[in-house]
């Protein structure tokens, strides 16, 4: 009963949110959605400052008018979005290295501040990257959809088939109920969504083959993103991030795969447009 109602949960606010971010991202002009997104960063990075075990009304307020701040110097100084980007990319392939290394997890209890000031600029590196594919004319709504769908249907792919045929696990000690049959049929369902991509941006063989090389490798962050997530939680001792979204937890349980998964997709995206 209780897994009924569970799953109940997660459905109806899956029923509401999922309509609600594609209105955003299709009819919202690129200013409003920045807007929109930015309250997503800051609900985001208050549930990272909790992992990392700040506390203080006063200290967590600070630490979000710092995320504020630097979010409004990337929109008045669009040229900063870029090299964030690239930071952004570039640190979570390495985090997918150092999630392979993990072969224990310590509780911590004190204020871990490399987590800390990390947690800025890695959540705002994908605002960075929605907003720059945002506003790439004509496609640019278009493309953030994409993405949206490319890591829905990479995680639909990844439930159902780890479900069926998942045998071995993935990273029992991060995250047990993940397999490597999931993570097969999530590039699976990458590789049908970058198809479907590729065809209506009427792109070239050259171009699909990029396409495809971008969201196989989108995927794989999505999945770093998750992983990443659950380590710090594990190290506090939580089973979610937050509880602002009945039967999904918090912000950062929903955002995870995205967080890590769009500044990969963006530059690669931009590039393959821009040929």
């Amino acid at each position: 009963m209780a897994a009924d109602n569970s799953l109940y949960k997660r459905t109806l606010t899956a029923l509401v949110l999922g309509p609600l971010v594609m209105g955003a991202v299709l009819w919202l002009p690129t200013p409003g959605l920045a807007l929109f997104l930015s309250l997503v960063v800051l609900g985001g990075a208050l549930e990272w400052a909790g992992l990392a075990g700040l506390s203080g009304v006063a200290a967590r307020a600070a630490y979000l008018v710092g995320g504020a701040c630097l979010m409004g110097l990337l929109w008045v100084q669009p040229a900063l979005r870029f090299p964030l980007m690239v930071i952004g990319a570039v640190w979570w392939l390495l985090q997918g290295v150092q999630l392979a290394r993990v072969r224990r997890i310590d509780t911590r209890r004190g204020l871990d501040l490399h987590l800390l000031l990390t947690g800025l600029p890695v959540l705002i590196a994908p605002w960075a990257a929605l907003v720059h594919l945002h506003q790439i004319p004509a496609v640019g709504p278009r493309l953030v959809l994409a993405l949206l769908l490319l890591i829905w249907t990479a995680d639909s792919a990844a439930y159902f088939v780890g479900r069926r045929w998942g045998r071995v696990k993935l990273a029992p000690l991060l995250s047990p109920g993940k397999t490597r049959a999931g993570l097969y049929g999530a590039l699976a369902g990458a590789l049908v969504a970058a198809l479907l991509l590729a065809w209506a941006l009427s792109l070239t063989v050259w171009g699909t083959l990029l396409v495809v090389l971008v969201c196989g490798v989108t995927v794989l962050l999505s999945v770093v993103g998750d992983l990443y997530e659950s380590l710090q939680k594990r190290r506090r001792g939580l089973k979610d991030s937050g509880k602002l979204l009945p039967g999904h937890g918090g912000l950062l349980d929903r955002v995870d795969s995205l967080t890590a998964a769009a500044p990969v997709f963006a530059l690669g995206i931009s590039f393959i447009v821009s040929l």
